[in-house]
């Protein structure tokens, strides 16, 4: 008896590529103790939770490493944030004020990528001029962040309409 396989509809392809890398400040929220910021760890775990409600893919580090109870090696973290961003379909990040080195690290790994990002700003900060000037050479939506509630949904829309985007450049349409 042959059994054969339907190849996945372009719908389907679609829904297995939509994936965000969500990134941001994290060694420096992390007490001695190994225990994340509450309000930054709220933050993050909301995001990813209507992310994935929204069928996405979530890659995030502070959830990989247990909120800062576990911390992977150099090594570890470096290769798997590259990979994740190189798989992801759109990258957003908290910059972090003060500056976030390895964010910042991340921010130009999506850039080079080509990848659509998605800055999330605190009102009144002044951030780095290549975080402000980003989008003259990249694909990058700023959004300011606001309460946790209202930021998630502004997240959620600019990640459909640039994965949508995506998808139909994808599909030359």
């Amino acid at each position: 008896m042959t059994t054969t396989t339907a190849a996945p509809t372009a719908t389907a392809a679609v829904q297995q590529t939509r994936s965000v890398f969500l990134g941001g400040p994290f060694k420096a929220l992390v007490d001695a103790d190994g225990a994340m910021n509450t309000e930054a760890r709220t933050r993050f775990e909301t995001l990813i939770e209507r992310l994935e409600a929204e069928d996405y893919q979530v890659y995030n580090a502070h959830r990989r490493e247990s909120w800062g109870a576990k911390f992977l090696t150099p090594d570890e973290c470096t290769r798997l944030d590259y990979d994740e961003i190189s798989a992801s379909t759109v990258f957003v990040a908290f910059p972090g004020h003060p500056a976030s080195p390895g964010t910042h690290i991340e921010i130009g790994w999506a850039s080079a990528l080509g990848k659509p990002i998605v800055l999330l700003l605190e009102d009144g900060v002044d951030y780095a001029f290549l975080v402000r000037g980003l989008h003259t050479v990249a694909d990058v939506t700023y959004l300011t962040i606001g309460d946790t509630e209202s930021l998630a949904e502004e997240v959620i829309a600019t990640v459909n309409r640039l994965a949508r985007n995506g998808a139909e450049a994808g599909a030359g349409v």
